[in-house]
């Protein structure tokens, strides 16, 4: 197997030096924090904790952890590490909610970050002889940028596309032979759609590979969007308060995303006691930023569940990997006593063959949790008989009943009825959070 390293050096480094080098740089980090930022230095104040307390990588479990709250508390310069004068720029979360994250850069964290999606395009297959096509959202947003300095990095021919206005993606996609895509899956999925509408095949394009991330997407879906788009579908991670994508992508092997760990130190919490657990436990991700200057975040909460494993990878990268996030602590519906998870009924309606487009309905009537599913029919269905959509709903229902244990209502709409995004998309409408129930 060919092996693709944009950075070999780093991305095939042996374990222990990856832990020695950590190690340099957190409390390096730690001590540069603490002298250049007032918020976390109280932080640790109140703890009883300084700079000097750390001296080894499990030392990090005295330092406090950051939330999305501390991050709006801050804003907006309450977390920046340097003076204004150093930073080149501000990228900020998609957030519409509240106030918003932003982020601040120096050129050395534009340069670590454009690297971190490099290594990205480059395991994906990316080399300068390709076409990459970005349609992540530019602006504030930080997919576009991230993943359209990571293509420069590699060499890469670049289309900066944006999201948005899919007749021309697909125009330029055929017309300059477009072999990388770079977008939400979501949005992939749409563009598969409305390319087998136009009445192209798969095998039409020269696309080979995608980056998806932004999102969560099911292995269901990553078939899905690998057959209608005739590619390989590679997951990516990241986020504005660690610098955007590229904290972790996926190699050939589509076993986890590998985490740039000389970047990034990464630890799995039990979201409700924040105690640290080994290694191959369920749990939330937390990041701690090593060499980041101007917003630099130690132990921040991604609120993402997964689980870290350092098993040998093919690909020959030694970096420790992390599965696709199974959710989120903070996204996580509790309906009935029950927690569900989006991601538990794109599974299923991708198993029983319906393209990833419903919508989740919540609401409490009577003091009790309603719950419904609309989705989709597929073109072919839509001229079935009243009686025949009832017992496909039903089927669906079953299905549902078996994986999440609670009973939806399960409402088959008309295609194309569900709004489509272009950028993340959005799944669930929760009326009961308007009303001020505690969920």
């Amino acid at each position: 197997m060919q092996k693709n390293y944009y950075q070999p050096e780093a991305e095939t480094m042996q374990v222990e030096d990856i832990k020695k080098l950590q190690e340099e740089k957190l409390i390096k980090q730690v001590k540069y924090v603490y002298d250049n930022v007032k918020y976390y230095r109280d932080l640790m104040d109140e703890r009883g904790v300084k700079p000097e307390d750390i001296t080894c990588l499990s030392d990090i479990s005295k330092l406090p952890f950051l939330t999305k709250d501390d991050l709006r508390e801050a804003y907006p310069y309450g977390m920046l590490a340097t003076d204004l004068k150093n930073c080149v720029r501000i990228q900020s979360t998609s957030g519409t909610t509240g106030k918003r994250v932003v982020a601040f850069y120096t050129q050395n964290d534009i340069d670590m970050w454009e690297e971190c999606c490099a290594r990205a395009i480059v395991a994906a297959g990316g080399s300068n002889e390709d076409v990459v096509q970005v349609c992540y959202g530019y602006g504030l947003f930080t997919g576009g940028p991230g993943l359209n300095g990571g293509s420069h990095k590699v060499g890469s021919l670049t289309l900066p596309m944006s999201s948005g206005n899919t007749n021309r993606q697909i125009q330029f996609m055929m017309d300059l032979n477009a072999t990388i895509l770079c977008c939400t899956p979501s949005y992939a999925a749409y563009i598969g759609e409305s390319l087998k509408e136009k009445g192209y095949k798969p095998e039409d394009n020269k696309l080979k590979a995608g980056i998806f991330g932004a999102e969560p997407w099911t292995e269901e879906m990553r078939r899905d969007i690998e057959k209608s788009l005739g590619i390989k579908a590679y997951d990516i991670y990241g986020l504005t308060e660690t610098s955007g994508p590229g904290v972790s992508f996926e190699c050939e092997e589509q076993t986890g995303m590998h985490i740039n760990e000389d970047h990034f130190y990464a630890e799995i919490i039990d979201p409700d006691t924040g105690e640290v657990l080994p290694e191959g436990s369920k749990g939330e991700l937390v990041f701690t930023s090593l060499d980041k200057e101007a917003f630099p975040l130690l132990r921040y909460r991604t609120r993402d569940i997964t689980i870290l494993t350092r098993e040998k990878c093919s690909c020959g990268r030694t970096f420790i990997k992390m599965k696709k996030p199974m959710g989120r602590s903070d996204d996580m519906m509790i309906i009935r006593g029950v927690n569900v998870f989006p991601s538990q009924i794109e599974a299923v309606l991708l198993n029983l063959g319906y393209a990833p487009n419903y919508l989740i309905l919540v609401d409490r009537v009577n003091n009790t949790d309603t719950f419904e599913i609309q989705v989709e029919m597929l073109p072919e269905d839509f001229s079935d008989t009243p009686k025949v959509i009832t017992k496909k709903e039903k089927k669906i229902q079953s299905a549902m009943k078996e994986m999440l244990g609670i009973n939806p209502t399960i409402r088959l709409v008309a295609p194309k009825s569900i709004t489509r995004s272009e950028g993340k998309a959005v799944r669930v409408i929760d009326n009961r959070k308007k009303i001020g129930i505690n969920i």
